[in-house]
């Protein structure tokens, strides 16, 4: 039997809190989203949201966080609503040969992320 990816997941501390920030900010569809627990979607990544058992992510006890890159069609438009939500720039955005990429720190600190090819 092979194994199939069936989602990512992601401690937070308020998950529909975070289940917008992935909604409004880069237009995941929402399936579900309670206080617990969430499911995202766009395109064929799947996103699940958890509530972190303590008053701390992951992130803040062990140091570490997932990356989630995505391909943008305007970074600067992205970075503006992202910012706008609680997120917070980790460097400049680089403009590389290939395009533009950006790396930000989404609500709780996961690392996001951000390319516009040329």
């Amino acid at each position: 039997m092979v194994a199939s990816f069936r989602w990512i997941l992601q401690l937070h501390k308020d998950v529909p809190k975070a289940a917008n920030f992935y909604k409004q900010g880069l237009d995941f569809t929402v399936n579900v989203c309670t206080h617990r627990w969430a499911e995202l979607e766009s395109g064929p990544l799947k996103l699940a949201l958890l509530h972190s058992p303590s008053n701390e992510t992951a992130v803040a006890q062990k140091g570490y966080s997932s990356l989630l890159s995505f391909t943008v069609t305007d970074i600067n438009s992205s970075v503006t609503k992202l910012m706008a939500l609680g997120a917070q720039m980790d460097g400049p955005i680089k403009y590389e040969v290939h395009g533009k990429v950006a790396a930000m720190r989404g609500i709780d600190g996961h690392m996001l992320g951000l390319y516009e090819p040329v």
